[in-house]
């Protein structure tokens, strides 16, 4: 059975548009209006945060103002990343069933391992590192990530052809904990670009053309060029205007710290950091009031944090840790760069840096 696979390139975009296309693509592959997507993209100056990031913990928002760098909120996880017209996107969405692979891990690893072979024509020795990066000798070429909305799956990554470290380090607010997590001394030392690795940079049509000879190779997909819909371009301008390009999507949520008497942790494993924040309600039993959770994790479906920040909502402390177990233990849950166990211990963590009930008002999503 053939696997075509229509190719676009949507070429340099405002961020918050090429954000909304994501989500017009996602859309209009469910209702089957387009067929599976192999879809380029790229970015002037951009700031773009992870969907459960907070924003002024991630990106020096001062800097960004002053310098025309724009600031964009992912509809997928994972943490901040800064793109420029040096850095190619590149994205696919597909019926779950096309690549016969049915868990997000393994989707990820296939879909990593096809991205890593075409850009292995380059010269060069890139490698999948589980979860979700391409890496040559340890630093990161490629960052990846993803989701399922039903059926469909929607997965991205970024290739740095060429970039200037000094803006990247100056726009973000990189944790000194990930850097000390790989023994690096600036964030610059964690990433790679093609210019550097071969000496000049490939042009963006030899990158797009490596990606997709190693997405047909190693996949099993006949690549073929296509058209942008008008009921795509139609979709993702009212996504644009209604929420993905609004202030209000970007800023849902900001500086959780701010928020008086709020108890919080964060958990660093091997695959991203989660952060809990807790209210708590008063009375002889002590109870959780309200739960934030943010971090540079990956999970789908889209919207598990929301409805885990539910299941929290009035549960004595006490049991706060096992029920967070035993919320993931009875959804149909995919998660790519934590654990249910990393969720557990960051509420856990929270809820111990108090001793008596706290007032004061969480960032509401």
């Amino acid at each position: 059975m053939t696997r075509a696979f229509r190719v676009i390139d949507t070429g340099i975009r405002d961020g918050r548009r090429q954000i909304a296309f994501d989500q017009a693509m996602i859309d209009a592959r469910r209702a089957d209006a387009i067929p599976d997507t192999i879809r380029f993209l790229r970015f002037p100056p951009t700031a773009l945060i992870g969907r459960h990031q907070a924003l002024s913990r991630e990106v020096r928002l001062d800097y960004c103002r002053a310098n025309g760098i724009g600031v964009v909120r992912r509809i997928t996880g994972g943490g901040a990343i800064y793109f420029d017209e040096g850095q190619l996107g590149w994205e696919l969405v597909f019926r779950r069933s096309t690549l016969g692979l049915a868990s997000l891990a393994d989707l990820a690893r296939g879909i990593c391992e096809a991205a890593a072979a075409g850009l292995r024509k380059f010269g060069v020795d890139a490698r999948f590192r589980p979860r979700n990066d391409i890496e040559v000798d340890g630093r990161k070429l490629s960052g990846t990530g993803g989701f399922f909305d039903g059926d469909t799956l929607f997965y991205q990554g970024t290739v740095l052809i060429d970039l200037d470290p000094t803006r990247m380090v100056a726009a973000l607010r990189i944790a000194e904990a990930k850097l000390a997590k790989r023994s690096l001394d600036t964030a610059a030392q964690r990433v790679v670009t093609l210019k550097e690795l071969v000496g000049q940079a490939p042009s963006i049509d030899e990158v797009k053309c490596a990606l997709v000879d190693g997405f047909a190779e190693q996949l099993g997909i006949e690549p073929l060029p296509g058209d942008i819909t008008t009921d795509e371009e139609t979709l993702a301008a009212k996504y644009h205007d209604d929420e993905i390009g609004t202030d209000a999507f970007v800023a849902q949520i900001d500086d959780p710290d701010a928020a008086e008497g709020v108890q919080q942790a964060t958990i660093t494993g091997t695959g991203g950091s989660v952060t809990a924040y807790v209210r708590f309600e008063g009375g002889a039993v002590d109870r959780i009031r309200d739960v934030l959770v943010t971090g540079d994790f990956f999970v789908t479906p889209p919207r598990t944090i929301f409805d885990l920040e539910s299941a929290l909502r009035g549960v004595e402390v006490g049991d706060a840790g096992a029920a967070v177990e035993r919320f993931f233990s009875h959804a149909d849950i995919g998660l790519l760069s934590a654990s249910p166990a990393d969720f557990r211990a960051a509420v856990e963590a929270a809820i111990a840096a108090s001793n008596r009930p706290h007032i004061g008002a969480l960032p509401t999503r």
